[in-house]
Formats: C-alpha cells, structure tokens, sequence
C-alpha cells in the first residue's frame, strides 16, 4: 500500500445510541496511510465511538465505512476492563491475540483476521513491548495490583504487541507522570504507523499531531483540518471570527436596504417596485448569514461547600507505604490537615499513592487518622464509587437525600447533564461525563476531606481551569494526586508529600 494512500474512509456515516440520541449525522472524512491524528471534541461527543466505529465493535445506521483491504487495526483503551484486572500480566496479553481481541474486531471484519490466535511464544512479545513502555513487571503478577498510571502503559503495550498497521489510542496519557508522558511522546514521534489519538492535553498533541478530526457535539459532523493542534486551533478561532463578521456586515446591509425600501414606499409610484426589490435584497442578506461554529460548552463555575462545625485536625497521617522494586516499606512523616488546608501527594508511577488514597478513604490507612463524625469525599481515577448500574438521577440523589427535584437537575445542567443525559445509566456514559458526575455528587456531599486521585483524566481541557478554581477556594481539608503541573499550578496547595523523596 502506497504512503499517503487512504487507508481509513467514513462517507455518510451516521450513528445513534438508542432512540434520540444521535451521534454522528452523515459524517465524512478520510485517514491516509502514515498519518498522525488526533480526535477532539466535548465530553459525550462520540470520539471513542468513533474508535468502535473503526474497529467494527459497532456498526453504522446509515454509510459506508471504507478499510483498506488487509489492514490490521489495534486499539488502547482508556480504562482496563473490570473482567480483566484480575488476570495475570500474561492472560492479559494473550487476549490480544485470541477470538476476544483486545481492541474487539469481530470476526470477519477488517483487520481482525490478521494474527487472532493463541501465541505460544507469547513471553518474548510481552518483554519487548514492556520495555517500549518503560515497565517492568513479572509475567505473573495480577494486573489490578499495578497502579493507574501503570494500567495505562499495560494499555499501550496491549495495543502494541499486535503489531498492527494502525494505532487507536484513547487518552493514553491519563494517569501517566511526567517520565511516562515524555516517553509516549517521544515514542509517537518516532512512530511510522498510522496514528488515530484521543486526548485534552494540548501540549502532549501538539508535539506530534499532523491533523485534527473535531467531532462538533452541536451539528454531529466531523471537521477534518490539517497542521499540528495549535495551529488547528487557531484555524478555528479564525473561522468563527470570520464567520461573525461576515454575519454582522450582511446584518447591517439587511437594515440599510430595509430602512431604504421603507422609505421609497412611501413615495409610490415607480419607487414602491424598488422598495419591493429591495426587501429582497435583504431577505436574501439575511438567508446568506451563516450558522457560527460554536465552541465547546463549558461547565459554569461551581463551588464545592465544605462540611460545617469540624475542629481542629481533620485527619493526620504519621506514616505512608512506600513501594519501590515491587516491595512495601513504611516511611514517617507528619501530616497535620486542618480546615482550609490543602495537600498535595507526589511521585512516580507505582510508588503507591492511589493505594494510600484508597486507604484512607476507607479508614484502613496505617498510621492516618481521621477525625470522628468526618464526611470524606473520595473522586477516585477509575469512578469505582460510582455504582454503574445508577442513572445520573439515582447517583445524585443518593449523595443528597434532602435536595428535591428541580435542585438536583438544577446542579446537574451546571455540569452539562441535561435532561437528555440525566435518566442515562452510568456505566453507559462516556469517561469524561462520568468525571463530570462524580464531581457534582462532591458539590451535593458538602465533604470535610475531599480525596482527589487524578481529577483531570477524561475531562475536557476547557473545564479544567474551571475544576482548578473550584479545588483552590474548598474550605475543607483536601488531599490531591495529579500528574498535570498546569492544573496544579492554579490550586492552592500547602504542603507537598513527594513519595518518591
């Protein structure tokens, strides 16, 4: 297959989840063969459906989806199925090449016939793929011990052990830290295959992005753009900005022959025929105005109340587990979290901070202590607290039992859960609008201790400087993992707990 040559084609493709929920509406748009591109669009547009789209797992209402003939395709996921945390690094592997495939190409489909079998010399692929991304594990071990940023990089290596022409990767960068984000980076820069990418951070993108699908949540259709993502942004800034000038200059013309055509009736004769032509003219000025591509809604401001009447310390911690060459060891410290005081827990991936968050959300941690009568609200990376067989309704209601109808949907809309989304299951709602959930059931809560692991996974980068403003004025005590320095930098924090010193 020649470079450059299309390799991936949607032509007229539309897609609904159920009744009234339209996804995608006759979407075009083509990926050649050795390119880099990256998916975006708001939380719930359909990006990963898209993915499902490509690999078969679903199938279109309406078009056609074109693969090039033999083309073998290989999908990373964003979270690791629950029915597979408990297999060994090794069980986990061979499902890639098994009739249950990983990346979920039925049988028959393209790119699923390629390589799905059972690999017996399976142990040397899966030595080779974790080297790639820098972890290194016995085969043994259970994938629900590795941390999240750890389960990221099992995903990518999931994807890349296939050996597959083309790459679909679905926010491969979440619980990453620092280390393994440059390592992604560097590895999809030097990459030769072809690269579809989901993600909200710019930075990461931008360094290796040759063109830009945006999926508009408004009209359903896929704008495809060329250049890296900075560039793409500003190509749609310039758009609307010419698109509202265009709209105002034939506005204003509208009016001018308006106000002239008024003014030539009232003279009759030969003149009212000009008037008549004149309101035309504007009639046709105001059909030629174009829609303007609107931007990505944002969440409204929002606060997190903290819990009333709490003294003193809130919780203090004298000791952590500390996990260095797969083994525990104790470390002292001392934490002292008052009222209004924030904290921040650092360090690599698999040093164990999401265990000791884990821990103290459940009461379990050696050496914490929480004061009586303290409500913990814990946004955990993987939203297992939230029950997915829920809708949004139940889940909201759950954590505010006294709040009525109109308050509950009313906090809901501020989190774009419209009416439309909010008698949804959550397990049937994307990642990023799952986080969304999760953080209105922390405005409901009113928590003491709020316990963040990773808040910013999924999210899109348009809310997160909304989050940030939201986590830098809680009065309570608040303890925080994040790998993102930007959306740190806007929170207030007071102390830093760095694992790894």
């Amino acid at each position: 297959m020649a470079q450059g040559e299309s390799v991936i084609r949607f032509e007229k493709v539309s897609f609904e989840f159920g009744h009234n929920k339209p996804i995608l509406e006759e979407v075009d748009f083509s990926v050649r063969r050795g390119t880099k591109m990256t998916i975006m669009g708001q939380n719930g547009a359909g990006k990963s459906t898209i993915f499902q789209l490509v690999t078969g797992a679903l199938q279109p209402e309406s078009g056609n989806i074109h693969i090039a003939s033999g083309l073998t395709i290989a999908l990373a996921r964003q979270t690791i199925a629950r029915d597979q945390l408990d297999l060994t690094i090794r069980e986990f592997f061979e499902k890639c090449f098994d009739g249950a495939s990983f990346a979920n190409l039925p049988a028959g489909k393209a790119g699923a016939s390629a390589g799905r079998r059972k690999i017996y010399d399976i142990d040397p692929k899966i030595d080779a793929v974790l080297e790639i991304v820098n972890l290194h594990a016995p085969h043994d071990r259970i994938v629900r011990s590795f941390s999240g940023g750890q389960q990221a990089r099992l995903l990518l290596a999931s994807a890349l052990i296939q050996d597959s022409d083309v790459l679909l990767l679905d926010e491969p960068t979440n619980n990453l830290d620092k280390e393994g984000i440059a390592h992604l980076r560097q590895f999809l820069i030097d990459c030769k295959k072809t690269c579809l990418v989901i993600s909200h951070d710019a930075d990461f993108l931008n360094a290796f992005t040759e063109g830009v699908l945006y999926l508009d949540v408004y009209t359903r259709k896929i704008e495809q753009y060329q250049g890296n993502y900075f560039n793409v942004v500003e190509q749609i800034s310039a758009r609307i900005e010419k698109e509202n000038s265009k709209n105002a200059r034939l506005a204003k013309d509208a009016i001018e022959k308006k106000e002239k055509a008024n003014f030539f009736a009232m003279k009759g004769g030969r003149l009212r025929l000009l008037a008549k032509r004149m309101r035309e003219d504007a009639a046709e000025m105001e059909e030629a105005q174009v829609d303007v591509r609107k931007e990505d809604k944002t969440i409204r401001p929002f606060t997190i109340p903290a819990q009333t009447g709490l003294m003193g310390d809130i919780v203090t911690i004298s000791s952590v587990s500390v996990i260095k060459k797969h083994k525990a060891t104790q470390k002292k410290v001392e934490i002292a979290l008052k009222k209004n005081k924030h904290l921040l827990l650092a360090g690599p991936n698999g040093i164990g901070k999401s265990t000791l968050l884990e821990a103290l959300a459940s009461g379990k941690a050696k050496g914490s202590v929480i004061a009586p009568g303290v409500t913990v609200g814990y946004y955990r990376q993987d939203f297992s607290t939230l029950n997915f067989e829920d809708t949004v309704y139940e889940s909201l209601q759950a954590m505010g039992k006294g709040l009525d109808n109109q308050e509950i949907r009313s906090i809901a809309a501020s989190f774009l859960i419209t009416g439309d989304v909010i008698g949804t299951k959550i397990g049937n709602l994307s990642e990023g609008q799952k986080g969304l959930v999760a953080f209105a059931r922390l405005v409901i809560q009113k928590p003491g201790l709020l316990i963040l692991d990773e808040p910013t996974n999924h999210i899109n980068f348009r809310h997160i400087p909304v989050i940030a403003q939201a986590l830098d004025k809680y009065e309570g005590a608040m303890i925080l993992v994040s790998h993102v320095p930007d959306f740190v930098s806007q929170i207030r924090i007071d102390e830093t707990l760095d694992l790894g010193e």
